[in-house]
C-alpha cells in the first residue's frame, strides 16, 4: 500500500509527532511504501527517529537556511509580493480556535491544498482537525482519505466542533483514540464513519522499574490542559507522612513561572522538581514508583501507555478521555474523579506506603500494554487501510474478480 502521513511539524517534539511516526515506521517495517509529509520545516533533521525505509518531505520550509535569494526581475518580484501579501493573512479554511491555526497562514495553506490537488491513489492520513478540513474539502476523490484524532470531541471549542460536525462526513474514515469518542461522533456527527485505533506505544523494550525508589514521575507540556497546578495542590497533602518521597515533573510550556510560584508558596522546593524537557523520559521512567497524570482531558495519553510499559503504578485523575480506557481502576493502577484533589492524594499516600502493592500494579501494567504495541495497532491499521482501498477499486475490476473467483 502506498500511504502518505501529513503532520503539521514532522520535525519536531510532541505526543502526536512521536506516535505517527512510529506509526509511519510500523507500516514501512511491514513493506508497504510510506511517505512522511510536513506541513513546516524548522530544522534540519527530526526529533525523533524515523526509519530509513520512510521517505520524508516538506512542503514549506521556514529554515533560515532556506531563505531564497532576494528576486531578480520583475515576475519574480511581483511573486514574491504575492508570497509575502498571502504570508501576511491568516488561514481562509482553518477555525480560529484550531491550535494549528497560528502556525498557519493563506500561503501555507495554500501549499497544503495545492499538494492535495495532486494525489491520485493511495491513502492519505492527516493528524490533525486543521489538516483533516482541509484534506476533506480539497484533496481528490482518487485518494483514500483518513482523518486522525488524537483529542476527544467534546473539548474542541464550538466554531471547531461545527466544522468537524459538517466536513468530516467527506471523509472516508475517521480515526478516534477511545470508544467514548467513537460513541460521541456516533451522537454529534452522524454521517461520519468512525472507527477507534489507538496509538501505540514506541517500544516495549524498556527497563522496568524496581517500584523501590522514592520518586513520583510526571510529564507533559506545562499548559493548562495537563493540570499540573492540581497535581502539585494534591502532592502537598502527601508531604507530611511521606517528606522522603519527591515529585519529578518533566516538560517545559508557559506554566512553568506559575508552577514554580506554586512551589515556592507551599515550601516544596524540595519535595516538587520542575525537571525541564528530556530527551532521556525512558530512563527516567525506569528510576520512578509510580506515575502520576492530573490532566484536565486527555485523548489517549501516550505518556500513560509508556509508563505502563516500564512497569510503573499509575495514578491518574478519570478525565475524559483515555485513563479509564487504558486501566482499570484498582489493577494497573488508581483511577479518581476528575480534579479531586484530596482524591489525588489520597491515591498517591497509598501507593506511597505500600511497595508491595506497587509492584503487583506495576506488573499487570506491563501486562495490559502488549495491547498498544506497533505490530498489534500495525495490524489494525492495515486492516482499515486495505478495507478502504478495496472499496475504492473501479467496479469493472471488482466485477472481473467475481467472474474469475
Amino acid at each position: 500500500m502506498k500511504i502518505r502521513y501529513l503532520l503539521l511539524h514532522a520535525y519536531g517534539m510532541g505526543g502526536t509527532i512521536r506516535t505517527v511516526i512510529t506509526q509511519a515506521n510500523a507500516m514501512a517495517a511491514a513493506g508497504h511504501d510510506v511517505e512522511l509529509v510536513s506541513v513546516l520545516r524548522r530544522k534540519d533533521e527530526p526529533y525523533f527517529t524515523v526509519d530509513p525505509r520512510v521517505r520524508l518531505s516538506s512542503l514549506t520550509d521556514a529554515r533560515p537556511s532556506a531563505a531564497p535569494p532576494p528576486p531578480r526581475g520583475l515576475i519574480a518580484r511581483l511573486r514574491a509580493r504575492r508570497a509575502t501579501r498571502l504570508g501576511d493573512r491568516p488561514p481562509r479554511h482553518i477555525p480560529v480556535s484550531e491550535a494549528g491555526y497560528q502556525a498557519m497562514n493563506r500561503r501555507i495553506e495554500r501549499a497544503v491544498t495545492g499538494w492535495m490537488a495532486t494525489l491520485t491513489d493511495g491513502v492519505l492520513v492527516t493528524t490533525r482537525p486543521a489538516l483533516n478540513l482541509l484534506a476533506a474539502g480539497f484533496a481528490t476523490e482518487g485518494v483514500v482519505r483518513v482523518g486522525q484524532e488524537h483529542v476527544n470531541l467534546s473539548t474542541h471549542k464550538p466554531d471547531l466542533r461545527a466544522a468537524i460536525i459538517r466536513y468530516y462526513p467527506r471523509l472516508d474514515a475517521v480515526a478516534v483514540l477511545t470508544s467514548r469518542d467513537r460513541d460521541e461522533y456516533a451522537r454529534k456527527a452522524p454521517g461520519t464513519k468512525v472507527v477507534r485505533v489507538p496509538n501505540a506505544v514506541h517500544s516495549l523494550r524498556q527497563k522496568p522499574a524496581t517500584c523501590t525508589s522514592k520518586i513520583a514521575i510526571a510529564a507533559g507540556r506545562l499548559r493548562h490542559q495537563k493540570a499540573f497546578d492540581l497535581m502539585i495542590a494534591a502532592y502537598r497533602r502527601t508531604v507530611d507522612d511521606f517528606p522522603d518521597w519527591q515529585l519529578r515533573i518533566y516538560g517545559e510550556g508557559d506554566k512553568r513561572p506559575q508552577l514554580r510560584r506554586l512551589i515556592d508558596k507551599h515550601h516544596l522546593y524540595n519535595h516538587v522538581l520542575l525537571m525541564g524537557s528530556t530527551d532521556r523520559l525512558d530512563d527516567e521512567m525506569a528510576k520512578a514508583s509510580m506515575f502520576v497524570m492530573s490532566s484536565r482531558y486527555e485523548g489517549l495519553p501516550m505518556v500513560l501507555i509508556e509508563a505502563l510499559s516500564h512497569g510503573l503504578p499509575v495514578v491518574s485523575f478519570d478525565c475524559p478521555t483515555g485513563p479509564a480506557d487504558v486501566i482499570t481502576d484498582g489493577k494497573e493502577g488508581l483511577l479518581v474523579p476528575p480534579e479531586d484533589v484530596k482524591g489525588l492524594a489520597a491515591a498517591m499516600r497509598r501507593l506511597m506506603g505500600d511497595e508491595a502493592l506497587r509492584a503487583e500494579m506495576g506488573d499487570a501494567g506491563l501486562a495490559t500494554v502488549q495491547r498498544y504495541s506497533p505490530e498489534a495497532i500495525r495490524e489494525q491499521w492495515t486492516a482499515l487501510f486495505g478495507g478502504l482501498l478495496a472499496e475504492r477499486r473501479p467496479p469493472e475490476r471488482a466485477q472481473a474478480g467475481r467472474t474469475a473467483g
